[in-house]
């Protein structure tokens, strides 16, 4: 299990973390849509935080998180459910940098705009909650999201490191909640230690699993209660794609089968390409129309 997630309680059932290793779905998704490293990052980081929060919930119910500042990078877009997840970014040839070589994700992700974050629980209406970004940083942005939209007092940490070749090299994140019960003094001992660990990434690439994450926020004081396997996968198919141009209407069919004789689409989770002949695309008005023939 290469890509996974371990959930534990800790100090008496008071606090709950969860951590995550992501290095593998960082590198696919680096891959697939030849990302440059700050736009990785910040779409790395964001899927991290997408399969975690994704792990919170039930099997199928299904998340949608668009980060949305007024940086170069643009919008970002993540689908999560149980563990597996895909995204993209508007502009993925963004890198930028401190003067230390360090990325800056806050300037390309931009300091002023907001966080939609779209829960599909199947039961209901889907749920949808929006606060400010207050940094850009993504973790930082996140933490405010659960104290805000949820109101659950929350610690998350999200990285991802690059080798010399700007290749992603170790990716994860933890998201700590504080439960109700949980003492002042139990709190005073977390903020100090995150506030002193090295980055989750950084410990990740020195070998660290899930459980040494966990070990080394809690000082060994947790029980663990579960693992799950995430992954990047896109569940897209030639179906979907046909049922979408269906659902554009007879006339602008028509349109598209008269001017350029047939349709072609890139899925933007994953870069495959679906291609629609004329003889599809007429099929299709047709379906519409409840005729065979000649349009």
């Amino acid at each position: 299990m290469k890509n996974y997630l371990q959930k534990a309680y800790c100090f008496d059932g008071t606090v709950r973390i969860y951590a995550a290793i992501t290095t593998e779905i960082c590198q696919k998704a680096q891959q697939i849509h030849n990302l440059w490293p700050t736009s990785c990052a910040a779409l790395g980081r964001c899927l991290t935080i997408a399969a975690i929060m994704s792990a919170t919930y039930k099997s199928q119910e299904h998340l949608t998180i668009k980060v949305c500042g007024d940086g170069p990078i643009g919008q970002i877009t993540i689908e999560a459910t149980d563990g597996t997840v895909r995204g993209f970014v508007h502009n993925p040839g963004v890198y930028l940098s401190y003067n230390n070589g360090k990325l800056n994700v806050a300037d390309a992700v931009g300091r002023n705009g907001y966080i939609e974050v779209i829960k599909d629980l199947y039961m209901r209406q889907p749920f949808s909650s929006t606060v400010e970004l207050v940094s850009g940083e993504i973790a930082e942005d996140f933490t405010y999201y659960f104290a805000k939209s949820e109101q659950i007092p929350s610690a998350v940490g999200l990285g991802v490191l690059f080798d010399t070749e700007s290749k992603v090299n170790a990716a994860g994140g933890f998201l700590v909640q504080v439960m109700p019960g949980c003492k002042e003094e139990t709190i005073t001992k977390l903020e100090k230690k995150l506030g002193q660990m090295p980055s989750c990434s950084s410990l990740i690439e020195q070998g660290y699993s899930a459980k040494d994450i966990i070990e080394t926020i809690t000082d060994g004081d947790y029980q663990l209660l579960e693992e799950k396997e995430l992954k990047y996968e896109c569940p897209c198919n030639k179906n979907r794609f046909r049922r979408g141009l269906i659902s554009l209407g007879k006339d602008e069919l028509l349109d598209i089968l008269n001017t350029d004789k047939k349709a072609s689409i890139t899925c933007n989770f994953c870069g495959e390409k679906y291609e629609f002949t004329s003889d599809e695309l007429h099929d299709m008005i047709c379906e519409l129309t409840n005729k065979k023939g000649n349009i």
